[in-house]
């Protein structure tokens, strides 16, 4: 912390004070350095620092096979696991040309929205937990925890799946596994119902979320801010309806918006967003089709194991993917979902080889980030908790 005297303190003027919030502060929700410079407790200037949780991931796409890369995808956004595992493969199955079965794509569709809830839920307990309200963070982990489990159920693990995988899905689905899904989510609307009622009319949320972090939409618009935040400032714009992928366009949904574009409708936005994200679960359970959870493509994917066991030929392509991988015709694709946090895009470059010349990422928090210094300077410090928690980044996003 660095004082910078303005002026003499017996003229009673202000001084100006220099703080550092973060890397190591639970409100900036992982490791982000906030430079802000003070007035009191007014902020005049925040510079956001990052670059802590850096991985290199991107570059490290290009010493994976394609199949490898699926892993490094789960600990991009760990929140968001499997919206990245999808956005990867369907960025991967465009240059391969790979059709995918309808039950991959229902699955898909299901898990995606699965994943919402967890990181909604994650989000709103921990937001409420930086103002002030205890309680919701030990209801939001109760129905987490449901959802890890159903994760767990169908791939094996609780957060990093690789269960979304290049021509389809890891496995088919578990014994009792759409039972599980089924049991949480007839419950689930209930429980926002409960979330609402604690917090709706609560004087001291109101008082800590309405008129605070007001953003205008122009200037998100110019900063690249996507998903809920834009959603709250009143564009209904949302991947799942403006570029549909993995079937979107076969379900019924309503894309939630605000005008107020300030904490409390972004709120009130998430908590509509998971109510809907359980609307799309129901049909994909309703709906889900019979047949191959995987892609007809021998050279590309790996056989089942029963075929390699008794089959000479599956037996050699299982080699020949597992030691040297499949070749990428060579070209480029861009592919944008929309993950929990925004519009989420990999762009991928292939040489025609076996692992991919080029990956990058468009990542939502990044974008996101951008507008913390026009969200809070000229806010109080407490004021700039409420704003920094309700724009919902992980800094694996922002890094990576």
């Amino acid at each position: 912390m660095e004082d910078t005297l303005i002026a003499s303190p017996e003229t009673g003027s202000t001084r100006k004070m220099t703080l550092n919030m973060g890397p190591q502060h639970p409100s900036t929700h992982g490791v982000l350095r906030i430079v802000l410079e003070l007035d009191g407790e007014t902020i005049l200037t925040a510079a956001p620092d990052i670059g802590y949780l850096h991985t290199g991931i991107e570059k490290e796409f290009e010493a994976k096979l394609y199949a490898q890369g699926t892993p490094l995808t789960d600990r991009v956004d760990y929140l968001a696991n499997l919206s990245n595992n999808l956005c990867y493969a369907l960025t991967v199955e465009r240059l391969l040309g790979l059709e995918i079965p309808a039950r991959a794509n229902f699955t898909r569709v299901m898990m995606a929205e699965l994943t919402r809830l967890n990181s909604h839920l994650v989000w709103l307990g921990t937001h409420a937990l930086d103002i002030g309200a205890m309680s919701m963070f030990f209801y939001c982990m109760r129905e987490r925890e449901d959802i890890l489990r159903i994760f767990e159920m169908f791939s094996g693990q609780r957060m990093m799946t690789s269960y979304i995988r290049i021509g389809g899905l890891a496995l088919d689905h578990p014994r009792g596994g759409l039972d599980a899904v089924r049991k949480f989510i007839d419950a689930f609307p209930s429980k926002v119902d409960e979330y609402e009622n604690l917090l709706d009319q609560n004087p001291i949320w109101k008082n800590r979320t309405q008129g605070v972090g007001h953003i205008p939409l122009d200037d998100m618009l110019d900063l690249g801010v996507t998903g809920p935040m834009i959603r709250a400032a009143g564009l209904a714009w949302d991947i799942r309806k403006s570029e549909p992928y993995s079937g979107y366009d076969q379900f019924d949904f309503e894309i939630p918006t605000r005008q107020e574009g300030d904490v409390y409708a972004r709120y009130q936005v998430r908590m509509d967003e998971m109510r809907q994200s359980a609307r799309i679960i129901q049909q994909a359970l309703d709906g889900m089709p019979e047949g191959p959870f995987k892609a007809d493509a021998p050279k590309i994917l790996l056989p089942d194991r029963e075929k390699m066991k008794t089959q000479m030929e599956a037996l050699i392509y299982h080699f020949k993917i597992v030691t040297e991988g499949f070749a990428v015709p060579k070209g480029e694709a861009y592919v944008a979902v929309e993950s929990p946090r925004g519009e989420l895009a990999y762009f991928i470059v292939s040489d025609g080889g076996s692992k991919p010349y080029r990956v990058h990422m468009r990542t939502p928090s990044f974008g996101n980030l951008q507008a913390l210094p026009a969200m809070i300077e000229g806010t109080l410090i407490a004021d700039s908790i409420a704003g920094l928690g309700s724009m919902d980044f992980v800094l694996g996003d922002v890094d990576r």
